[in-house]
């Protein structure tokens, strides 16, 4: 089976190393294997671009060592699209009025 690949460099997730008291949470709740522990029994990062951004690391973490901002881009549409949903599927769809002539534009993308 082909693992799951997101992105490449634009998943949010962050880690403290110095914040981590290496108790292998985001490991256990890691549906994609994108960390493993150091020799000093530390968190870290292996395999950023496999991240799905769903949060569950960030919100196990008992030290607060992780910061995602859960639900966000395309790992968004790719389970919006599972789901069948066709409208909204990603931010990227969502126009703001951001520009100066009040013209409309994607959001994100």
């Amino acid at each position: 089976m082909t693992r799951f690949r997101y992105l490449r460099d634009v998943a949010t997730l962050e880690l403290d190393e110095g914040k981590c008291v290496g108790c292998g949470m985001c490991m256990a709740v890691c549906p994609h294997a994108v960390f493993m522990m150091n020799d000093d029994r530390k968190a870290r990062i292996v395999d950023r671009d496999a991240c799905m951004e769903c949060g569950a690391c960030a919100l196990n973490c008992p030290a607060e060592a992780l910061k995602v901002k859960a639900g966000v881009g395309c790992a968004a549409a790719v389970i919006n699209s599972i789901l069948g949903k066709t409208d909204g599927a990603c931010c990227c769809s969502i126009e703001e009025d951001n520009a100066s002539d009040g013209a409309k534009r994607p959001g994100c993308c």
